[in-house]
């Protein structure tokens, strides 16, 4: 499988854990164009760092890693990762590479 695949994978696993722990009436929708924070978000600041929590669980358990998603180096970022699903993978797909090139 590939990388990307891997990383849609586990990042659709972690929506579905946050999913699991959501009051009634409120899941965050598994399509990449999905709003996670912010104007048209459905995630209040604990449930988003839960989320982010899930995912670095799940990617680092797929990949073998230790990475951390959240750091300082996403002040600088000039659009933020967290828009929706599909910028969170795609952010993801850049910290696993280098990553999967020492493994």
């Amino acid at each position: 499988m590939a990388s990307d695949e891997r990383i849609r994978t586990a990042v659709f696993s972690a929506v579905d854990e946050l999913n699991s722990q959501l009051p009634a009436g409120i899941t965050v929708e598994k399509s990449l164009d999905v709003p996670l924070y912010g104007a048209g978000g459905k995630l209040e600041s604990l449930d988003f760092v839960t989320l982010i929590m899930e995912v670095e669980e799940k990617i680092n358990a797929e990949f073998g890693t230790d990475i951390t998603i959240a750091d300082e180096n996403l002040l600088s970022k000039e659009k933020s990762p967290f828009s929706t699903l599909r910028t969170l993978i795609e952010y993801l797909d850049e910290l696993v590479k280098p990553a999967g090139e020492s493994v």
